[in-house]
Parts: structure tokens; C-alpha cells; sequence
């Protein structure tokens, strides 16, 4: 009664792509499966991605930040054993933005990935070991690439190309920024800052130009043909745009 061989049978895995997809649990709402070598992951599209509450709030994120606040003169200290809780809980949300991602919902994204530096952040504030924080800081550069894909993505479905460039560049500044922090951590190879330059080009290229960015260009093609005539017109417009008189 409990084999799932039937639905793996039915939804077969693919090894060249990520296997996920949106479904209709018993309770009426959807749930969120991905699809592994040897089953299936199901999560909750919102609150915690296995649907518990732990201490009656939506994460032990929430209830350890709660329980810092409640000590006091800024006593409290995360055991080991509280850290491994949040860092089994991050993984969770690690495979749901991975999976929303895929499905391009990257509101949910964005959330997901700003809970998880969030979670960073905290128990490097309240972690007295230095390697248990490096376990979580160590995915760092990672998460706030995909974070900056996610509202990044967002801003270019809204055809908000020039704040989208804006948001890659914070993002490279903040992974650029975490391996100053970590200079014994460093690698030479930096994936997602190639990864984020890279998308920058490409967003370039690819979004409209304005008319001072398209009188430019022509004006640089004129003169690569040295068809000077043709340039001093297109000066010319370009500093009555400029100026504000066209």
C-alpha cells in the first residue's frame, strides 16, 4: 500500500535535467516534488518545506531568533546541537529554491535564499565555534548568486534591464566582499562571480538602448565607414538630445 514504485514507474528521472513539478497534495494545496535517482522529494511551497513547526513557529530559525531576544544581556550562545537543526532546515529550503528556480518562480526564490543568509548571519553572530560558522559561511557566495538571480530575473521579466544590472553588481560586490573576510578560503576558481560578470554581458546585449545609446552607435559606425557627413548630422542630434531639445 505504501510502495511507490507506481509513481516513480510514471515520472521517470532524467539525469540531465532537474525533475520537478507543481501537484495537488490531499489537504487541496500544492505541493512542490522533485524527482531523484531514488524517489521523490515533496515540499510545501510556503513556511517550512516540510510543512513542521518546530516549538510552534514557522522554522527554528524563528524560534532560536526569538529565543536570542529573549536573553538576557545578550547571553545566548547556538549549541552545536541547535546548529546542526538550522543547518538540516537550510538544506531543506536548499532544495526547494533549487527546485522553484527550475520552475522560474523566483518570488519564492528570492525569499528562500534571503531566509538562508539570514540564517548565515545569525549563527556567525551567535556560534562560538569557528568551524561550525564556516559550515554555513562557506555557501555564502553561492546562495547570494542565487539570490541575485532571482531578483534579477524578475526585474528583466519586468524589462527593468538597467536595475537588474544594478542587482548583479551588488551581488558581485557582497560575494567579492565575502572572500576579502575569507582570504584563507579563497579559491581561484570563483564560479559565481564568473557566473554573475558573464549574465551582466549578456543583459547588456540584450536589453533595449535608449536614443542617446542608439545615436552613439550609429555615430561610431558612420565613422568606422568614414562617412563623415552622415556623422555631423548624428552629432548634432545627439547634442540637441542631449540638451534636451528633442
Amino acid at each position: 500500500m505504501d510502495d511507490i514504485g507506481p509513481i516513480l514507474k510514471r515520472w521517470k528521472y532524467t539525469t540531465d535535467d532537474l525533475n520537478v513539478r507543481i501537484i495537488e497534495g490531499e489537504d487541496g494545496g500544492s505541493k512542490l516534488q522533485m524527482r531523484l535517482d531514488l524517489g521523490i522529494l515533496q515540499m510545501e511551497l510556503d513556511g517550512r518545506p516540510d510543512g513542521k513547526r518546530p516549538a510552534r513557529q514557522e522554522s527554528y530559525l524563528d524560534y532560536y531568533i526569538a529565543k536570542s531576544e529573549k536573553s538576557p544581556d545578550e547571553s545566548f550562545i547556538l549549541t552545536p546541537t541547535e546548529c546542526l537543526k538550522l543547518q538540516q532546515e537550510s538544506i531543506q529550503y536548499y532544495h526547494r529554491y533549487l527546485a522553484l528556480m527550475k520552475l522560474e518562480d523566483f518570488e519564492r526564490v528570492a525569499r528562500d535564499t534571503r531566509r538562508n543568509l539570514r540564517v548565515f548571519d545569525f549563527v556567525e553572530k551567535y556560534s562560538d565555534s569557528v568551524e561550525i560558522v564556516w559550515t554555513f559561511q562557506q555557501y555564502r557566495p553561492y546562495v547570494i548568486m542565487m539570490y541575485t538571480r532571482a531578483v534579477a530575473s524578475m526585474q528583466i521579466n519586468n524589462s527593468e534591464f538597467e536595475q537588474a544590472l544594478v542587482q548583479i553588481d551588488e551581488g558581485i560586490v557582497d560575494i567579492e566582499k565575502f572572500y576579502k573576510n575569507y582570504p584563507d578560503h579563497a579559491t581561484p576558481e570563483k564560479f559565481e562571480l564568473d557566473y554573475l560578470k558573464q549574465w551582466a554581458e549578456e543583459i547588456q546585449e540584450m536589453k533595449p538602448l535608449s536614443p542617446v545609446e542608439k545615436l552613439n552607435k550609429e555615430l561610431e559606425k558612420a565613422i568606422e565607414r568614414e562617412d563623415y557627413e552622415h556623422a555631423a548630422i548624428l552629432r548634432d542630434e545627439l547634442n540637441l538630445l542631449l540638451n534636451g531639445k528633442l
